[in-house]
């Protein structure tokens, strides 16, 4: 499956590209389908975001997102690194103190804001001692309503973006009244993006939802629902990969990963999860393989006694087909994860113990029993553990897959 998202340039008085506004696509249309705003912008950041980063979507230019009342309140772009991204609030969205209070704290959080489509009307005037940008829609406005009010916003130091440009006439006006950003047909039209998506399962969603909703966390069930789910694993590795948590923590379980960024930000991510995924994805068999692994590699640990490695070893057999789901050179995907270097060596290839219990998944995969027998040797486990651990990873995967299947 994939995930589509526009881009639009956005470009300076020389028509030097600034920034892109990301906008939501279903499919290769490039029309805006007709679903409620707070999922849109929650599809672009789950499938966007969470997979590789909107960075790559824009080539590290700043991206322009639209955020509706919800996920502004619910803060969801705070993890979001506010160097790389223009918070745009929808013309559309009811002001409240509320409202106000979430963004000032982004504000202080260093995040620029948008007023997109902005119409004039005085209600908006309160939010302009946060505002950094007002976007007029040019085609809704004629050019003395808009000259008149501009005079308004002097005081405030804002930067005026034109939208729907379509001549060389309106950009040459524009100029005149003290535009400095433009965007629009006479630039550019909207371009498709399309990538692999990162798929979950609705069981696993629905399972997340009903643990956010207990007064308490409890990080052991939690983090048995994200060991089913290769995908759920991926972006929360990512949600943690922000400017939030700081990215210099190495997660070495999932457990790890859970307790450090805490109960009220892991609520925020299922509910981000929530708006987006909950689809008619179908579990595939990179999927099956990559629970397999990763069952496989956390059994193989456990025969050894090993301290440390056991919820290592479901990480790395977990991720190790990550570069497969979603389509990117294994180093790329690596490059952002915060995850240990153990395991990041061991999904590079490099000699270490978590790599001999990954290659022993491989050679079991492929059949390639004698091959198997000798890296069995080697770990130092007996060949009935080996078999016992290949017997319960297989069952405990198609477990999982059957439970999934169930409920798409």
């Amino acid at each position: 499956m994939y995930s589509y998202v526009a881009r639009q340039p956005i470009l300076d008085i020389n028509q030097e590209l600034v920034a892109y506004e990301l906008l939501f696509r279903d499919g290769e249309s490039n029309h805006f389908p007709n679903i409620c705003p707070d999922q849109a912008t929650s599809n672009i950041l789950t499938n966007n975001h969470l997979s590789m980063g909107v960075e790559k979507v824009t080539g590290d230019l700043p991206a322009f997102i639209n955020f509706h009342a919800d996920t502004l309140i619910r803060n969801f772009p705070s993890f979001l690194d506010p160097n790389k991204v223009v918070i745009e609030i929808l013309e559309d969205v009811p002001i409240s103190d509320e409202l106000l209070a979430a963004c000032r704290e982004l504000k202080n959080k260093g995040y620029k804001f948008a007023l997109d489509d902005h119409d004039f009307d005085p209600k908006w005037d309160v939010f302009f001692p946060l505002v950094d940008i007002i976007k007029v829609d040019i085609l809704s406005t004629n050019m003395l309503t808009i000259s008149r009010y501009i005079r308004r916003l002097e005081a405030f130091n804002l930067t005026l973006l034109a939208e729907k440009v379509e001549t060389a006439e309106q950009f040459a006006q524009l100029k005149l009244l003290g535009f400095t950003q433009f965007q629009g047909y006479f630039f550019a039209r909207p371009e498709m993006i399309k990538q692999k998506k990162v798929t979950t399962s609705k069981q696993s969603i629905l399972s997340l939802i009903e643990q956010a909703n207990q007064a308490g966390l409890d990080f052991d069930k939690i983090s048995d629902i994200f060991s089913s789910d290769p995908g759920l694993t991926y972006k929360l590795l990512r949600f943690i990969n922000s400017p939030t948590y700081g990215r210099s923590q190495e997660i070495t379980s999932l457990k790890h990963a859970l307790i450090y960024i805490g109960e009220v930000e892991l609520k925020k991510f299922i509910a981000l999860l929530a708006l987006s995924d909950l689809s008619d994805s179908q579990p595939s068999e990179i999927m099956r393989v990559s629970l397999v692994r990763a069952k496989f590699c956390e059994q193989i640990s456990n025969f050894k006694k090993d301290e440390e490695n056991p919820p290592k070893a479901f990480l790395t057999g977990m991720l190790s087909m990550i570069d497969g789901i979603l389509n990117y050179e294994l180093n790329s995907v690596l490059d952002i994860l915060p995850i240990h270097p153990e395991i990041k060596a061991a999904l590079l290839g490099e000699k270490n113990t978590l790599t001999g219990y990954l290659m022993l998944a491989r050679k079991s995969e492929q059949g390639l029993w004698q091959e198997a027998e000798k890296i069995v040797q080697a770990l130092n486990v007996s060949l009935e553990q080996y078999y016992q651990a290949h017997a319960k990873a297989i069952e405990w995967a198609d477990d999982m897959m059957l439970t999934q299947q169930t409920v798409q």
